[in-house]
């Protein structure tokens, strides 16, 4: 079998999630990186050699090579920009999440790849992680009836590093950390409820990172430049982005297409950073103690239970790889429909539902917390997602 072709588009935080379609020989393998800055293309040439190409632009990555694939892992406000070009171009496109920062970006996504007839696949490693593939299977097995409620927590305790240091603190290049942190979580919930938001209403505030005045523009920087795990508590936090105008705690309601109630919490000035879903049903509730490898998900199924007394404990496993070995997972998903098409388990379709859930949650928090409607994507192009991009 012919290495499949693979170019990539943005070689900074996320290039190594890249590495795992670079197996020359074995299947796929990077071919050409575009980056229009010194450091990514630096980074591009260090790891991957002196045989691969690196181009400035996307225009010149399509113009210039042939590729059987891209991978776009630029920042989230150039998602959108990027795939409608390489969806234009008919190629196999992988986009990470979140898909795009506004859900009218996201829709045209959506419809130039059914148009194109190109394969969508958005990187919602999660998805593959797996204490969400086990607690899917739990709830799939039918031991705990049907669902009626979920609820995520979301301590992320490593906020002010990781979101408000560069462009995630500005609402003009993420829209809310409801999309850039928050996407994961919300197509999570929509996955293990079996629906999508249909009604959203939310509070929320910044809290705690506007009012550090030590900024700095950190543009020259790479997160791992400024992070100090020893930094506490989060008020003494330094060289925080020029702009800070997105929230640092946020709280949203959900009412699903199903009927199923879901809620979802986030705050970026924890100490602790994991993931803690509720799955209730009408038949037993599961929670996870801890989201990694040797964690515990604890199911309750009777009466006679009670707190830290389950039923039932199942082990979360350990993956090998970032994400829990979530990330090998997923490209080697992509790599297989770029190749043949057909069912994944990462859904286009429900990428765009976390967009607007997000989208619409942050305009209820930033307007009193009043509900929102979030539209449905149209049927024919749900059909097209749904069955395959056949």
């Amino acid at each position: 079998m012919s290495d499949l072709r693979i170019g990539v588009i943005g070689f900074g935080s996320r290039h190594t999630l890249a590495l795992h379609a670079h197996r020359p020989g074995e299947g796929s393998a990077i071919t050409v990186v575009a980056d229009p800055g010194a450091r990514g293309q630096a980074i591009a040439r260090s790891t991957l050699g002196e045989d691969v190409a690196i181009v400035d632009t996307v225009e010149q990555l399509l113009a210039e090579h042939e590729v059987d694939a891209v991978m776009i892992l630029t920042p989230d406000f150039a998602h959108a920009e990027v795939a409608l070009k390489t969806l234009e171009a008919g190629i196999p496109t992988f986009c990470e999440k979140p898909m795009a920062i506004t859900v009218e970006d996201a829709d045209a996504m959506l419809a130039l790849a059914k148009e194109k007839r190109a394969r969508l696949y958005i990187g919602h490693n999660m998805r593959h992680m797996p204490v969400i593939r086990q607690l899917k299977a739990i709830i799939d097995s039918g031991r705990i009836g049907r669902v009626r409620a979920i609820w995520c927590r979301h301590f992320v305790g490593a906020g002010g590093d990781f979101y408000f240091k560069d462009w995630h603190a500005e609402r003009a290049k993420s829209t809310s950390l409801l999309l850039q942190k928050g996407a994961h979580d919300l197509d999570v919930i929509h996955w293990l409820a079996g629906g999508y938001t249909r009604r959203v209403s939310g509070i929320g505030d910044l809290a705690v990172y506007g009012d550090v005045t030590d900024r700095r523009d950190n543009s020259d920087r790479l997160m791992r430049d400024w992070y100090d795990e020893d930094t506490w508590p989060p008020t003494a936090q330094k060289e925080l982005n020029p702009v800070i105008d997105v929230e640092d705690i946020s709280m949203l309601t959900m009412t699903l297409d199903n009927g199923v109630l879901a809620s979802y919490q986030q705050c970026h000035f924890t100490p602790d950073y994991w993931r803690n879903y509720t799955v209730i049903g009408d038949a037993g509730r599961i929670e996870n103690m801890g989201d990694g490898g040797g964690d515990q998900i604890h199911l309750w199924e009777s009466r006679r239970s009670g707190p830290g007394r389950p039923d039932a404990v199942e082990v979360i496993d350990r993956g090998d790889g970032e994400h829990g070995g979530a990330d090998p997972s997923l490209v080697a998903e992509f790599l297989r429909f770029a190749r043949e098409g057909g069912a994944t388990d990462v859904s286009a379709i429900a990428a765009r539902e976390a967009v607007a859930t997000g989208v619409y949650g942050a305009e209820s928090i930033r307007h009193g917390g009043v509900p929102y409607d979030v539209p449905p994507v149209p049927a024919d192009v749900r059909a097209y997602f749904d069955d395959g991009q056949a």
